[in-house]
Parts: C-alpha cells; structure tokens; sequence
C-alpha cells in the first residue's frame, strides 16, 4: 500500500527539505507516499538549468534543486504531486524500471486530461504533456522532474497546470525551451475544481504506478 499527504498550500523550499528529509530516513519497510501541494510562486532549477533561462528577474525566490531538467515555475493553482517510491519494488534483474516508471507517470497524467475531454501527448525530445489539438496544439500542460538516486529511492514529481497565472511563465525559457507556449485547463477550456482534478489524477496514478509493499 501507499500513503497519501494532502499538504495544501506551502512553500516550495520546506516541502524540498522535508522530501530529503522523508527518502534520507526511509527502510525497505517504509511505504511509499504521493505528496499533493500548491506552492507559493517559485521558479525552481532543475540540474541541468542554465542560468540564462531566468530571462527576468520577477521578484520570486529562485531555488536550485537536484531534481532532472531545466527551470520551471511552480504556483497557486498548479497541483504538484511528488512521488517517493522505492523502485526497488518494480526492478527486473536488478535493473530499475526508471523509463518504464517515467511512462506511467505521463500516462496518469494524459488519462486525467482526457476525463476532462483535453487530448494530450508526449513529445520526443521534449519532457512533459502537450496538448495535442484545439485552439492551442503542442502547449505544454504538464511538466515532470524526477530524483532517481543510486537505491532506487525516488523523490520530486509532476506538476499539472489547472487554473494558474502563467504569466510567470514569460519571465522564463520554461524547460529551456526559448518561446514555449505554456497553457493551463482553464485556458483550454476546462473550468473544474481544483480537487476534482486532484481526485483524478491521484486515481490514474494509483492505477499506473502500481504500488505495492512487500
């Protein structure tokens, strides 16, 4: 079984802690547990970010990580979820599952689009979900950012855009991608509770992460 903490509205550098904090203590008997939050606005660097991807100084805390990827954005009305899982639970001849658990992440997240009729993609060579059609094809909606460390131990996650001010976006190369169109599902249409759309993601998660304690 897994455990489930609903950490409401907090900011990003004590819920970093706290998710070292959780992995450095955990044995092979501890569950693993999915974190939802909202932050309050922060750009975060990723290990590979470049500093030149902060286009404009906004007056945000810039927070470096050691998460994979490159500078995002974190805000109200942004539902982030982190993952702390032990993958040695999933591994094959002693090989974590990190692809296969890295596509199961991004399945959950373009089956909850499409509970709320949003088609949604991946894209080679570009981490994250996309819309796939309407007025706004190829935005990004979703962004993933993963610790994977030497004993499967994992920690960080997702973030899905739900109803945000994506102006913050603007101040960034967001992913390090110079000009990406960022969109949330209010701005595609899709006006739902936040914690519907917290409910159906955490659903689709507990379907394709398949978590289990031995």
């Amino acid at each position: 079984m897994f455990a489930v903490r609903d950490l409401g509205r907090a900011a990003y550098p004590s819920v970093y802690d706290a998710m070292r904090a959780f992995t450095a203590a955990r044995t092979l008997e501890t569950r693993d547990e999915i974190w939802l939050v909202e932050h309050d606005p922060v750009f975060t660097l990723g290990l590979a970010a470049e500093p030149a991807h902060l286009l404009t100084d906004i007056g945000f805390p810039v927070v470096e990580t050691d998460r994979g990827g490159e500078i995002t954005y974190h805000g109200p009305g942004q539902l982030v979820a982190y993952l702390m899982i032990d993958l040695k639970r999933r591994q094959t001849d002693g090989a974590f599952l990190v692809k296969e658990f890295v596509r199961s992440i991004e399945q959950a997240l373009i089956e909850t689009l499409a509970e709320f009729h949003l088609p949604a993609e991946r894209r080679e060579g570009a981490p994250g979900i996309y819309l796939s059609s309407g007025a706004r094809p190829r935005a990004k909606i979703a962004a993933l950012g993963l610790k994977v460390q030497s004993n499967g131990y994992t920690y960080h996650g997702l973030a899905l855009n739900v109803n945000m001010d994506l102006a913050p976006f603007s101040a960034i190369n967001p992913c390090g991608y110079a000009g990406m169109d960022v969109i949330d599902m209010k701005s595609a249409g899709v006006d739902e509770p936040f914690s519907r759309v917290q409910s159906a993601l955490l659903a689709r998660l507990q379907r394709h992460l398949f978590f289990s304690h031995p």
